[in-house]
């Protein structure tokens, strides 16, 4: 399912903050910095990037619930969906109703 731009496009800053932070990670021993400020950036990438996708799979969820007709024809019915984000999450296998 493709979502609309004015859906999917709102979601732009989240993923400048990871590219922010990851390239602290590289520029911090190119520029003389000392290796332990690397962790806590690493950290926050970390959290930036989970953040971007939780913001943008609860707008997909969102827009799935709102169209289901539509997210069912491509292939997004909610069955399909929430054992895809129960895998990619790690979560207890979802069986369905």
């Amino acid at each position: 399912m493709q979502l609309p731009v004015d859906v999917a496009g709102g979601h732009r800053k989240p993923p400048g903050r990871v590219e922010g932070q990851v390239r602290g990670v590289e520029e911090t021993p190119a520029e003389g910095g000392e290796c332990r400020s690397i962790a806590p950036q690493l950290s926050a990438a970390t959290k930036a990037l989970e953040m971007a996708g939780f913001e943008l799979v609860a707008s997909g969820l969102t827009f799935g619930m709102e169209h289901p007709r539509e997210a069912a024809a491509d292939g997004y019915a909610i069955d399909e969906v929430q054992r895809m984000v129960m895998k990619s999450t790690g979560g207890p296998r979802y069986e369905g109703n």
